[in-house]
């Protein structure tokens, strides 16, 4: 693994972990809970092929994936993102459990999954193989059918009334600890979130693939009216092989 920007270097396995694994300084000078985004794309811009983001990667992505969520306090993922990908049983292997066991974080963080209709079915591996005990976030509005279903196998709480509060989302996972919040899709969940400006960082690995096709983006929703689309600052570039990792932070403010 190479790092272009800042002060290329080429990095060792142990450098590319100090690297990913260090708190970042734009973090550690936030005085509120921070949000990342981790995404991959093509350099078409395509999010999925085939209708997953897996195939858009290789090793190095998965490693660099796991190393990014090492650090999180909670996992947050959109409903589509846990019906196409699974996330079933333990999210981290036995030697990332341990570093966070040594850093004073709990060896699983939980995941936070984000659905308005509650369309989940209980049976699903990332609830009934989880470590830790699941939270759905979703609406007042949910079907009460589907909510006492799934009741019985997470921690289901209300972050909007007919649409998604991003900041009472936020202020419900940093009112139970989690003030490192992590999220791996999807586009709607990114979306969402731009537009409320709450995206503190987000990871983009740009794939060396031409995809074509009708794939979305990384991003999609609803641009509201006077809305000002969002500048993000630069922070690192890392190339392995043909494939770029890119850093984004928001400005200072």
């Amino acid at each position: 693994m190479e790092r272009i920007f800042p002060d290329p270097e080429m990095l060792s396995s142990a450098a590319l972990e100090h690297e990913l694994l260090a708190a970042a300084p734009e973090h550690r000078r936030s005085n509120r809970p921070w949000v990342s985004f981790n995404f991959i794309a093509s350099i078409d811009g395509a999010a999925t092929v085939d209708g997953r983001s897996g195939q858009l990667g290789n090793p190095w992505d998965l490693r660099v994936f796991s190393l990014l969520r090492q650090t999180a306090d909670v996992i947050l993922v959109g409903a589509q993102t846990v019906r196409a990908e699974g996330y079933g049983g333990e999210l981290l292997g036995a030697e990332a459990q341990a570093w966070r066991s040594d850093n004073w974080l709990d060896p699983h963080p939980p995941l936070a999954i984000v659905s308005g209709s509650l369309n989940l079915d209980p049976g699903l591996e990332v609830f009934t193989q989880a470590p830790v005990r699941p939270l759905v976030l979703t609406l007042a509005g949910a079907p009460q059918e589907r909510r006492e279903a799934l009741s019985q196998v997470s921690d289901v709480v209300n972050v909007g009334e007919a649409s998604l509060d991003v900041d009472r989302l936020v202020d419900e996972l940093a009112g139970r600890g989690y003030r490192n919040i992590h999220s791996e899709g999807g586009p709607t969940l990114l979306g969402s979130f731009a537009a409320a400006g709450r995206v503190d960082e987000l990871n983009l690995t740009v794939s060396p693939l031409l995809v074509g096709g009708d794939a979305g983006r990384i991003a999609h929703g609803s641009h509201g009216e006077g809305e000002a689309a969002r500048s993000m600052e630069l922070a690192r570039v890392l190339k392995a092989d043909s494939m770029l990792f890119l850093r984004y932070v928001r400005p200072a403010q």
